[in-house]
């Protein structure tokens, strides 16, 4: 999963398909919406065309197949779980409850991989109160460090031979290993908090504003917003 998260945030800067070009609040919109309507369908059919359009989305974003499947399958184990929780013996009902996770991640999947992070959190700081703002983005770049370290921390107690100790020696070394990434973490931000206030940190972090200037690829965007209005009014109320 670390690889498959790195390899999404690559394709989002280094890609250059129309998606690519597109702006990102259009994109986020686009999302936003396909997702609500997804989430309040009553019926199956509209999830469907939902989930088919977002698999259109994705498929012409040069996104790596494999790489698109890993990412938006990721939570259907957790939706086979609650389905498991909530079976009332209908397979409609269960079908629609599994389509939403899926059709959230699907498009979130296109979203992410389609919009470099800053352009993707300048929307999002304008609507959250600012801490919330900032947090979410430092915490998405954060996040790749800590989890890389932490794959390099437990390839090398592989090699050291680390599994093959008794397990009241594995637990102790596990707890140090969880120990030393919170240290790292906690040291690292302070060290960057202390690089923001000498390049003059002025109160926001994420101040880009071109991610709402339009370009000739928005076509594509509000082209797609109309196949998704023209579903949900077509089909909301189709059982």
């Amino acid at each position: 999963m670390i690889n498959t998260l790195a390899q999404i945030d690559f394709i989002a800067t280094a890609s250059h398909s129309p998606w690519h070009r597109a702006s990102a609040l259009g994109k986020l919109l686009l999302a936003a919406g396909a997702v609500l309507l997804a989430v309040l369908a009553p019926h199956l059919r509209l999830p469907l065309a939902l989930y088919a359009i977002g698999w259109l989305l994705a498929l012409t974003s040069r996104l790596p197949l494999r790489l698109l499947a890993a990412a938006a399958f990721y939570p259907l184990l957790f939706a086979l779980l609650f389905i498991a929780l909530h079976w009332d013996g209908s397979w409609e009902n269960a079908l629609r409850l599994a389509l939403r996770p899926l059709t959230a991640s699907l498009y979130v999947v296109w979203l992410a991989g389609t919009t470099p992070y800053p352009d993707l959190f300048a929307p999002l700081s304008r609507v959250l109160p600012r801490q919330v703002g900032d947090g979410l983005f430092l915490t998405y770049r954060a996040l790749f460090e800590l989890l890389g370290r932490a794959e390099r921390m437990f390839r090398a107690l592989h090699l050291r031979a680390a599994a093959s100790l008794p397990a009241r020696r594995r637990l102790p070394l596990a707890g140090e290993a969880l120990g030393t990434l919170v240290l790292h973490g906690f040291e690292r931000s302070q060290r960057m908090y202390s690089i923001m206030l000498l390049r003059g940190h002025s109160g926001r972090i994420c101040g880009c504003r071109h991610y709402a200037e339009a370009s000739p690829a928005d076509l594509w965007v509000g082209l797609a917003a109309l196949a998704v209005s023209a579903a949900g009014v077509l089909l909301w109320r189709m059982p």
